[in-house]
């Protein structure tokens, strides 16, 4: 029988004298205990056509590639482009443990729900309960093994998938990926306001196609507008910055399903920073 206090709740905890245990805020998914994750990095644009998808793969290619084991959660359910990045043709599938991620062919551990149904290009049609209770199955009923880090390729904005990942699985830090147009730094203020409002820290702030370099003269232009990343980062403190140029290669592989080859040298540093905080 429901509690008298809870009965008339008007979900208003700062009115509320009643011990009950629902302002303690949202409950972190527990992980499947067949599986070890140590730090877990979202990776969140800007706006959708930051690359951020394409970074978060080329970081878990760059340190998969230098010897620690990562995965990519993917958490951009109705738009999901990481089996394709990577050439996956595997599908997620289960024993009495749990799910077992696909695997690219360096070792990255993955989970996406183009893993799950029968062709790449079938619509996902998922809201409300059922974008929550995927996100946390993904993370408490896949068996990732020995990850020292995830990444989470999320959907761009402040809507329900970021805050449904945001709350209920441990984040450690928050990737941003934006770009030097004047729309995307308007709404870069919207997702770092976000996590400065859940109090989630943002460990690098990434400025992709910052500069093209021109393969006839070989000047380098700044196609999207002057570089905005500074400031931004100054702004709202955040300690490290990078610039991506516009590299057709990045495109490329990505279409290809070669990610996990593609040689950005810029990608060094900024997996060295994440190195950092494992």
């Amino acid at each position: 029988m429901a509690d008298k206090n809870t009965e008339n709740c008007t979900h208003d905890c700062s009115t509320c004298s009643s011990d009950c245990g629902s302002n303690a805020g949202p409950q972190k998914a527990p992980l499947n205990p067949y599986a070890s994750v140590d730090k877990v990095f979202a990776v969140l644009g800007s706006k959708g056509g930051t690359g951020k998808s394409a970074v978060a793969a080329l970081l878990a290619s760059q340190l998969q590639n230098s010897g620690t084991q990562c995965a990519i959660l993917d958490a951009d359910l109705t738009g999901p482009t990481i089996p394709a990045a990577f050439g996956l043709k595997g599908r997620i599938y289960a024993d009495e443990r749990g799910m077992f991620p696909v695997e690219s062919d360096t070792g990255v551990q993955i989970a996406s729900v183009n893993s799950l149904i029968p062709r790449a290009t079938d619509p996902v049609l998922a809201r409300g309960n059922i974008v929550e209770n995927t996100l946390k199955k993904f993370w408490s009923d896949i068996l990732w093994e020995d990850v020292r880090a995830m990444f989470i390729d999320m959907p761009s904005g402040t809507g329900e998938i970021p805050i449904t990942v945001l709350q209920h699985l441990p984040i450690d830090g928050l990737i941003v990926v934006t770009t030097p147009q004047e729309i995307a730094t308007m709404l870069a203020h919207k997702t770092l306001k976000m996590a400065k409002a859940l109090n989630i820290p943002v460990v690098a702030l990434i400025e992709n196609m910052a500069t093209y370099k021109c393969p006839d003269c070989g000047n380098e232009h700044h196609i999207f507008g002057s570089s905005k990343v500074k400031a931004l980062a100054k702004e709202f403190d955040i300690n490290y910055t990078a610039q991506i140029p516009f590299d057709a290669d990045i495109i490329e592989c990505m279409d290809n399903g070669t990610i996990d080859t593609c040689d950005v040298p810029i990608m060094f540093n900024i997996a060295a920073r994440i190195e950092e905080l494992l």
